[in-house]
């Protein structure tokens, strides 16, 4: 089944997390249409190489007019007309910059294989609970309730403004006939009759100023209200989502909703500061003893600017932390002089604002950080933010083409200091813009979640580390010293956290089995509730007896899983966090021949297999083949090393013990679809190959001795080729065999 597929099937409130990646930079239809095409490309590879890209590109075109043929003769017209719209999309958008597409195809399938594996676990950890509870949500939907009410309000007042307006009118109109009328007539009994109606609607002005004036006191007051306290609490929700969400947390929305609310009470308020200028024209008009508007209007349009001014500086905010398009799973980690990208977004949404607000990016602005570094941003560091760039019409800039410089110390030479100190310590991207509308001039200001700068790729692991430390422990936004003093965290937090670097790097998080095994790895403890872990110990410190940390050893088995067994980890087929102990418990009672997998925790990137024997006397055995690295599984496939995996005993023939992946699954139903070829039962040096040549592939074979319950050392794995085995097996006996290969 494809991912695609999968995805389709799960449930609607996963349906809508997948729904909020996908928008016209990479449309829903496409990845439909063209689901397997896509998902068998390697579009991560095609991020990092240009031509690569650029071929992608081409044939993903190439894609799109096979299915426009196909839709033209269904004469489907909607289906067309989308088809269009979306070549003409991919044509304009990303021939100048293929690696671009290539980014967002990759993410958004990384992303779907999150969210899968999220639906596949039974249970939700405390962090997302807590980002998805009910009192949050009910606070949404209040929120956009009384928004939706101070619009209306607003409105409402509009037509009471406008009624003054007319009333007043008409008031200037009598009052100016009485004026041109000559002395005599004024003093009539008809004109004292007037001058009695003039002061009844004398009276009624005065009370409807009164009144418009309450009504307009009253939505100032709400907004202010409203802003004080749920939008507020609305927004740092959200900034604590997308904290979660760059550590691999669940997708955090929502920033529609709260750009809706924050254009809504802008206009709201740009309405009542209109209300309040209608007001002083009409002061101007006319005034008398005793009018409320010359004593309250300033206050109250002092009090709109004051809130307008607050307003505006809340909705700047960083839609996308900083993130180098080569390493998207790590977002807030910067190499120098390598480009990052960062998208910014005003949550006030006004046409008169676009392509009118310019933003200045700028790298630790009169912040102090923990060392001497100091850094430049090179490239384009000042855009206009617009409504063109983004599929949604949000106000926006993305800057592409920024790249960190380190500067030189005042000793001439650049900043020299420990690893760990470097990927600790915390620096911030800044950034700033003016806003002038309707006589307002507003500064707004704000700044990226810490960033980690490193110079070396291989400072990235522990940069890493330090990322997701910080925004599991804080909320805080802009803690450069956070590392002074690192505060600890709670262990099930963490484990979280972890659990989520799986699944949002490798497609499958880890059940809860694993995680405890992670547990007791890092506290030497079965239980581990509220039990607090430091930060030298997630990341400092090694592991008893060991030359590594656990961070170190953890980051080393996402990459072997990433790079050599993502297809078998994805099924679940890999056990891979188990102790010997807990191992030996699992196959006791199995079949012989049943085995499992799991990582090694002497070797930084191995995995090994341990399967479960039974003597001749009864007895139980298990034997573990020394951990396969990187360097080994760039050879030789991990399917293919099971499948074609074979030990010889003292006095028998060599054979494969592998028989069933625990607890009871044939071993080539588990992974026969993972095989690189099928296998050849061996062939005769005539079946193929160079001419005079022996067709040859790789096959691993271990000696283990009868006397022995350990396994004998697998630096003993040899080459052989099938054609050779086929021959010894004709005209050697197997004692000879055994011979050969010792």
């Amino acid at each position: 089944m494809s991912q695609w597929s999968q995805v389709q099937q799960l449930e609607i409130k996963f349906l809508e997390q997948v729904d909020q990646f996908y928008d016209d930079n990479f449309p829903m239809e496409i990845r439909h249409l063209l689901a397997q095409w896509i998902e068998s490309q390697d579009w991560e590879a095609a991020a990092n190489n240009e031509a690569m890209a650029m071929i992608l590109l081409q044939n993903l075109i190439i894609q799109v007019d096979e299915q426009l043929d196909r839709v033209s003769q269904e004469k489907n017209l909607l289906l067309i007309h989308n088809l269009k719209r979306i070549r003409k999309l991919l044509q304009g958008k990303y021939h100048g910059n293929p690696m671009h597409i290539a980014v967002i195809i990759s993410n958004c399938l990384r992303e779907e294989r999150r969210i899968l594996a999220a639906a596949s676990m039974p249970v939700q950890g405390p962090l997302e609970k807590s980002l998805q509870n009910s009192v949050v949500s009910e606070r949404q939907r209040n929120v956009e309730h009384k928004v939706s009410a101070i619009k209306n309000s607003a409105q409402m007042t509009d037509q009471d403004v406008k009624y003054l307006e007319d009333l007043q009118e008409e008031f200037d109109f009598r009052y100016k006939t009485i004026q041109s009328l000559e002395q005599n007539d004024k003093n009539s009994a008809l004109i004292k009759q007037e001058m009695l109606v003039l002061q009844a609607m004398l009276n009624t002005l005065d009370y409807k100023r009164k009144e418009v004036l309450s009504k307009i006191g009253r939505v100032i007051h709400e907004i202010d209200m409203l802003m004080s306290n749920m939008l507020t609490e609305e927004l740092l929700d959200w900034k604590r989502r997308q904290q979660i969400a760059c550590i691999g947390g669940p997708l955090h929305g929502g920033l529609d909703q709260l750009q809706n609310c924050f254009t809504l009470l802008a206009e709201s308020l740009f309405q009542v500061r209109r209300q309040l200028e209608k007001l002083d024209e009409l002061l101007t008009r006319l005034t008398y003893d005793g009018d409320p508007i010359p004593v309250q209007r300033p206050q109250l349009l002092e009090k709109v600017n004051l809130l307008l001014y607050n307003l505006f500086r809340n909705s700047f905010v960083v839609e996308r932390q900083p993130c180098m398009p080569t390493h998207p799973q790590r977002p807030m980690v910067l190499k120098t002089l390598i480009q990052f990208t960062v998208k910014l977004r005003l949550l006030i949404k006004l046409p008169e604002l676009n392509y009118q607000i310019r933003v200045k990016a700028t790298i630790d602005k009169n912040v102090s950080t923990v060392s001497n570094r100091r850094f430049v941003l090179c490239g384009t560091h000042v855009k206009a933010m617009n409504m063109d760039e983004s599929a949604n019409g949000s106000l926006s800039v993305e800057f592409r083409h920024l790249q960190p410089k380190e500067m030189k110390t005042s000793a001439g030479s650049k900043g020299n200091e420990g690893p760990h100190m470097v990927t600790e310590e915390l620096h911030s991207i800044s950034f700033e813009t003016q806003v002038c509308l309707y006589g307002l001039t507003i500064n707004l200001e704000t700044s990226s979640l810490p960033v980690v700068m490193i110079s070396n790729v291989s400072q990235l692991p522990n940069a890493w580390a330090s990322i997701i430390w910080y925004n599991l422990s804080t909320n805080d936004p802009q803690n450069l010293s956070f590392f002074n003093n690192p505060p600890a965290a709670t262990l099930s937090q963490l484990l979280e956290v972890l659990s989520w670097q799986f699944s949002s790097y490798v497609g499958r998080g880890l059940n809860s089995e694993q995680l405890n095994m992670l547990a007791e790895k890092l506290t030497g403890q079965v239980s581990y509730n509220d039990y607090q872990l430091s930060w030298a110990k997630f990341c400092k410190e090694h592991l008893p007896g060991k030359s590594f940390t656990f961070w170190v050893w953890l980051e080393a088995i996402l990459d072997l899983i990433k790079k050599h067994i993502l297809p078998l980890w994805i099924d679940g087929y890999v056990m891979g966090f188990v102790s010997k102990e807990k191992e030996r418990i699992l196959l006791k009672d199995k079949t012989p021949g049943t085995f499992l997998l799991r990582f090694s925790e002497s070797n930084l990137g191995g995995i090994t297999f341990t399967w479960v024997d039974q003597l001749e006397n009864g007895d139980v055995t298990f034997h573990s083949v020394e951990p396969y690295n990187k360097g080994r599984l760039s050879a030789l496939p991990f399917a293919d090393i099971l499948r074609d995996y074979k030990v010889i005993m003292a006095d028998n023939v060599p054979e494969n013990p592998l028989k069933y992946l625990y607890p009871d699954i044939p071993k080539d139903k588990a992974f026969g679809k993972h095989y690189s070829c099928q296998p050849n039962e061996v062939s005769k040096p005539s079946d193929g190959g160079v001419k005079g040549y022996v067709p040859s592939v790789f096959i691993p074979v271990s000696k283990i001795l009868n006397d022995s319950i350990e396994p004998h050392s697998p630096s003993d794995l040899l080459p052989m080729s099938p054609s050779v085995y086929a021959v010894l097996r004709e005209h050697l006996s197997p004692t000879a065999i055994e011979t050969a290969v010792s």
